[in-house]
């Protein structure tokens, strides 16, 4: 797996390489045939609603990329965090190879009535967002799949309920309404 770490606005501390370092070589034992490269960018972001870092991973793997993107105040934990939700990503990947869905199949989750699944907003943009589920599943959504409530009504941390499926890039809300 190739591997480009980048820094911007920064200088590259020798813990986050290290941290970095160690979470390929997981990603190697796991997943040694799915990730082809790997880009890893920690910008600092002092401007940010969000905090006064940006971690990006790039993962190229056959026929796709996968892209995961935190922010926050520490670097570290966003390491950490950023790495386990590319290895849940991959996970879903390589289930899906396995089981050989061509298909878009509407997921199930939460026990609610009818399926659907409850989380709350965890970022927002104009006209899209990304829901954090109860079991810790990050799902897109666009504002053309709010159902009672639209975008201006939502902002980070609201409770929804929604319905999900497997997009291109990974989950994907069919519809999202207030809680």
């Amino acid at each position: 797996m190739d591997l480009k770490v980048e820094a911007r606005n920064l200088d590259m501390r020798n813990g986050w390489q290290e941290k970095i370092e160690e979470e390929r070589e997981k990603l190697i034992r796991h997943y040694a045939n799915l990730v082809l490269h790997l880009r890893v960018t920690i910008e600092a972001t002092p401007g940010y609603k969000e905090g006064g870092y940006e971690i990006s991973l790039v993962a190229s793997i056959p026929n796709d990329t996968v892209v995961v993107k935190r922010w926050g105040e520490k670097v570290h934990p966003l390491l950490v965090e950023s790495f386990d939700v590319l290895g849940l990503q991959l996970k879903d990947i390589v289930e899906k190879k396995k089981n050989h869905k061509n298909q878009v199949s509407v997921k199930t989750q939460g026990g609610l009535p009818g399926g659907d699944a409850r989380g709350t907003v965890r970022r927002m943009f104009d006209e899209y967002g990304f829901i954090m589920t109860h079991d810790d599943q990050e799902v897109f959504f666009h504002a053309n799949a709010l159902k009672n409530v639209s975008m201006d009504d939502l902002e980070e941390g609201t409770a929804v309920s929604l319905a999900m499926e497997d997009g291109v890039k990974g989950l994907q809300a069919v519809w999202v309404k207030a809680a």
